[in-house]
């Protein structure tokens, strides 16, 4: 079954958790025991209502405060497609929570609160959402029943943020306006009978929708090898294959290619899915290929069409979120993986800082802190083959590892 990677945002008190656990609750997809837990919790705190936000907010901080603090993975399914959701903070002292979150989701639902409209926290949500390259974005405008069901309200708030759009520097996104209330339900998975003014699709009737073709970046084909595969038995006693998964294009049998970083050209021979064979290897699919030549290829080497190379190089500049409590500082080491390559590096620079509420950069910054965004310079100590991230998601992107406790201190988006 299709799955769909989904990133929430959210202010405080947006309701965002509350929005998530009513799609859990109308899709039928909460267990009896969660579900008498929430009626039992909602209960004794004197609610006259389901407290859906007690379906995602796990920790005993998020639950006394009402807040949502760290990333929580939330998982259903309808007959048409499974879901997955990082419901993510919306504090700006949990950006870096943010940016994982969205790092690996292929659409992005952004709450609004009717009574508050436009605030700064917003711009943070939909910049993050733009640096990341989420193509599907559904803005959905919360709280409808505070204000009345109000569509005057609610094309107000839709023309504030149509202001911010014109902003962004990524220009191919979806970006979808929906009125819900998620404490009632209102177009949240039922059509709302009290906003009939409002004609488009609930929130699950456009995530339904949603096609894989659309919101995956179309770039140019990229296989970094991830296994070679040398069975030596008596019935593939020959055989050598390259196992890994096809990001941004496809790969055919007949194909030119050359293998980085040696350079070497040959053709694909043979595109195998456990023992079925391919003619094609579509975006995404994970396979096996073997090539017409003997050539010495190994794990962390980049199998791409001869035609279409990335850029290979000891040295790039990339948007950091910076995720660690120790600063980063020029001439500061790390290890940048970058795919399945681990490569040692040095930052030659810190360019400037970007305030992620669109209100411009910061040029002289000496360090970065937790939670910063900046364009930052590195040298590596040998070359790496990648793509800007505007053009190739995956090959566009890497994290930083601290080389003395091994812990992920940045996540990077290369320029």
């Amino acid at each position: 079954m299709e799955v769909l990677k989904i990133a929430t945002a959210g202010s405080v008190d947006d309701g965002k958790s509350t929005l998530i656990g009513r799609l859990l609750y109308d899709t039928k997809s909460l267990t009896t025991d969660k579900l008498e837990a929430i009626e039992k919790t909602s209960k004794q705190r004197g609610y006259d209502y389901l407290d859906f936000s007690l379906a995602t907010d796990g920790l005993i901080a998020e639950r006394e405060q009402g807040i949502t603090i760290d990333v929580a993975h939330i998982y259903f399914s309808t007959k048409k497609k499974s879901y997955i959701i990082a419901d993510t903070p919306g504090h700006v002292e949990y950006t870096r929570n943010m940016v994982t979150g969205a790092s690996t989701s292929q659409a992005s639902i952004i709450l609004i609160d009717a009574r508050k409209g436009v605030i700064d926290q917003t711009n943070r949500h939909f910049f993050i959402n733009n640096l990341l390259r989420i193509k599907d974005v559904v803005v959905a405008i919360n709280k409808m029943d505070l204000v009345d069901y109000s569509e005057d309200i609610y094309e107000n708030i839709k023309s504030d943020f149509e202001a911010l759009m014109a902003k962004r520097d990524y220009q191919d996104q979806k970006i979808t306006f929906i009125p819900v209330s998620a404490l009632k339900g209102d177009n949240v998975v039922n059509k709302s009978k009290k906003m009939t003014w409002y004609e488009g699709e609930t929130l699950l009737e456009h995530l339904e929708k949603v096609q894989k073709a659309d919101i995956f970046n179309v770039g140019t084909p990229r296989f970094p090898v991830q296994y070679v595969i040398r069975p030596k038995t008596e019935d593939f006693h020959d055989f050598r294959g390259y196992a890994g998964k096809v990001y941004g294009g496809e790969l055919s049998v007949g194909d030119e290619v050359v293998v980085l970083p040696s350079q070497t050209r040959s053709k694909i021979k043979a595109i195998y899915f456990y023992k079925d064979q391919y003619q094609t290897a579509s975006r995404r699919s994970s396979v096996t290929i073997t090539l017409e030549d003997e050539i010495n290829v190994s794990r962390g080497d980049m199998i791409v069409k001869a035609n279409d190379l990335p850029t290979v190089d000891k040295q790039f500049t990339a948007n950091v979120c910076w995720m660690d409590a120790e600063k980063l500082t020029p001439g500061a080491k790390y290890v940048v993986q970058h795919g399945v390559n681990k490569v040692l590096a040095k930052v030659d620079a810190i360019n400037h800082k970007i305030h992620p509420d669109y209100s411009g950069i910061e040029t002289g910054a000496t360090d970065l802190g937790m939670n910063d965004i900046a364009s930052v310079s590195f040298k590596l100590n040998k070359p790496i083959f990648y793509d800007a991230f505007k053009n190739h998601r995956t090959n566009g992107s890497f994290i930083l590892i601290d080389t003395r406790n091994n812990n992920t201190v940045g996540a990077g988006f290369i320029q």
